[in-house]
């Protein structure tokens, strides 16, 4: 009987969310993943059994959680992690690795991030839904990928809709408008010189509302957004084309190639050649276990 299922997601240019990989796996005894940096957002649920999560915040204190069934955790991009199952009860878990400009939104959402990496459901049937939708991606890997991306969405919604720390925000109709503004204003602008101000005033806002108004509503400042958008399409072109980095980088806002690299590895954990050579590896094969 196997004791793990992993699957890599095609290179397909989804810029709001993006599936990277994807698998469940029965723990060994003991079985320790780390200490590890990931480069996107990674959420284990654990369907049976125990282990211990050490993560670092924000400040790099280690902070170390005990979880067991029907408890998941994220693990988010840069962050040093460890993880390990029990001894007596080795965990079983389903994961997903993802990112995208809307992923930190979303996880807000939820009330997850680096500071609460630890998601408990409100009750016990929602947990299992959000644990049923990660195990139908998990097997089945031969979907397509507009099918695999819709039920990714699915596992976001069911996460921000059953998380125990959730934001609990009223109506903010007029609030989602602002953001949908800015962002579309983003993407048709990323590739010039462009400030805060310029997008508020696009929104018709004042310049210190917006910000305060996008980081509530889109858990990142404007300012970092757009170094997502424009690291999110440099990425993409990396992968789909074959065009020289420096090209790219000024395609994506970035006349610097220097000041490019620096912010795509900050981003990424790696140099942008780098990247993009274990990019075209990594889409070959992957080991599995990489949970």
């Amino acid at each position: 009987m196997d004791n793990y299922s992993f699957s890599l997601f095609p290179n397909e240019n989804f810029l709001d969310l993006r599936l990277y990989q994807y698998g469940w796996e029965q723990c060994a005894p003991l079985h320790s993943f780390g200490p590890f940096v990931r480069n996107h957002y990674l959420f284990h649920y654990v369907i049976s059994g125990r282990g211990v999560l050490h993560s670092n915040d924000a400040r790099g204190t280690t902070h170390i959680y005990t979880l067991g069934a029907n408890e998941g955790f994220l693990i988010c991009p840069g962050q040093v992690n460890t993880y390990s199952a029990d001894k007596a009860d080795p965990w079983k878990y389903v994961w997903l690795e993802f990112d995208g400009l809307r992923a930190a939104e979303y996880l807000t959402s939820a009330g997850l991030g680096v500071g609460q990496p630890v998601y408990r459901p409100e009750n016990t049937a929602a947990g299992e839904a959000v644990r049923d939708t990660m195990l139908y991606i998990a097997d089945h890997s031969d979907a397509s990928t507009l099918h695999l991306i819709g039920h990714l969405c699915l596992f976001l919604d069911g996460v921000i809709r059953s998380s125990a720390t959730r934001k609990k925000t009223p109506g903010g109709q007029l609030q989602d408008f602002y953001m949908q503004e800015a962002v579309a204003y983003m993407e048709h602008n990323f590739q010039r010189e462009l400030t805060v101000a310029e997008i508020a005033d696009a929104c018709k806002l004042n310049r210190s509302y917006f910000s305060k108004l996008f980081r509530e509503n889109m858990g990142c400042p404007p300012q970092e957004f757009l170094i997502r958008l424009r690291l999110s399409k440099a990425a993409e072109m990396m992968r789909t084309t074959s065009q020289p980095i420096g090209e790219i980088a000024v395609l994506c806002g970035y006349p610097n190639q220097l000041h490019f690299s620096h912010a795509f590895k900050k981003r990424y954990g790696l140099p942008p050649r780098e990247w993009r050579s274990q990019e075209r590896l990594a889409a070959k094969k992957s080991p599995p276990g990489q949970g």
